[in-house]
């Protein structure tokens, strides 16, 4: 099978053949990849910015995928069924798994995530485990299911800074996928006084007309305004430290902020306690997606039609073979996400 495969001691990406995975335990699935996501995390990999598995390593942890074959303990999954796999996976004994924050866990399971530490979703086919693996309705095609998992990263950000009042401040700083997909996670909501903030003229060109349906306004950084005095929620989609800085600066008095973006492991940020005590500010931190996937489904699903439309979204569709193709469009910010037509 094709997938594309990264080995980090040699900073090389190349498209490679390597076997089909086979079964070896009774609870795993195998899946072929319908459509398979970039993400910004597998930017940073690729540019030695983000820790991964030293061995030559299939990417890609956002997938939406068909059942090929499945273990003799699986009974929930039939041949042909569309699904959605969850990347991660916990080892289901340690203090965090047993508090209810298994993304906190530190050993994770054998198919912890996939793309990361064991092979993902940039090939024809992946392994994972049937508590991976979420069978999708018949409403939702695996196109637009391929945004599933970073939606549910979202939703577990949303929970985090919930409760949000209607009728406030928000911006968002970023107008990648992510930040894209927030702003229609917060129009969803009912949410209409929001500001997305974006550094790249090219993208704020591309999401202008989904933004503008919205009624939402989409900035350079030198063009913000605060015409409430500042804001009640930020949300960091860049992973940018000054821009996280600035957000800090930009909210209310009992503001929050949301830092989605991943950043670098070396990248620093300076803020004042005192500012953080006087306007008792909360900052909050997403790390992935525990129990989130289940929301993700019912979230594309309401999202779909008005929301998900790849045009609108900047998004472009992408065969294996033409990675570097999609690598360039995003490093040059001409799409806001490359997904692989697997």
């Amino acid at each position: 099978m094709d997938a594309i495969q990264f080995r980090s001691e040699e900073q090389k990406i190349e498209c490679v053949t390597v076997p089909v995975p086979v079964i070896t335990h009774p609870r795993e699935v195998l899946v072929k990849v319908a459509y398979s996501g970039v993400c910004g995390t597998d930017l940073h990999i690729i540019h030695g910015a983000f820790p991964c598995n030293p061995r030559p390593l299939t990417l890609g942890h956002e997938f939406s995928a068909t059942v090929v074959d499945y273990g003799p303990l699986v009974t929930t999954l039939s041949k042909g069924d569309h699904v959605i796999v969850d990347p991660n996976s916990a080892c289901h004994k340690c203090h965090f798994c047993h508090t209810g924050n298994p993304h906190f866990c530190t050993t994770g399971g054998f198919y912890a995530n996939l793309g990361v530490k064991n092979h993902g979703g940039w090939g024809e086919y992946c392994l994972c485990s049937i508590e991976q693996v979420y069978k999708l309705p018949t409403t939702i095609s695996l196109k637009t299911a391929a945004l599933a998992e970073p939606v549910s990263c979202i939703s577990h950000g949303w929970d985090l800074v919930s409760p949000l009042p209607l009728g406030g401040d928000v911006l968002v700083i970023g107008a990648g996928i992510i930040g894209t997909l927030w702003a229609c996670l917060l129009h969803l909501h009912g949410h209409r006084r929001v500001t997305v903030v974006e550094l790249n003229a090219r993208r704020r060109h591309l999401i202008g007309g989904l933004m503008g349906e919205m009624g939402y306004d989409v900035v350079a950084p030198e063009d913000v305004k605060m015409d409430g005095g500042g804001f009640d929620l930020v949300v960091d989609c860049s992973g940018y430290g000054p821009a996280v800085e600035k957000g800090v600066e930009l909210l209310k008095s009992g503001g929050k902020i949301c830092m989605f973006g991943v950043a670098p492991p070396g990248v620093k940020i300076s803020v004042s306690p005192y500012m953080i005590y006087m306007k008792e500010l909360t900052l909050l931190s997403v790390k992935v997606n525990p129990f989130s996937f289940t929301k993700a489904v019912a979230l594309v699903e309401a999202m779909a039609d008005k929301y998900l439309d790849y045009d609108k979204l900047g998004i472009k569709v992408f065969k294996l073979r033409e990675f570097q193709e999609a690598l360039k469009a995003l490093k040059n910010g001409d799409i806001t996400k490359a997904i692989f037509e697997v």
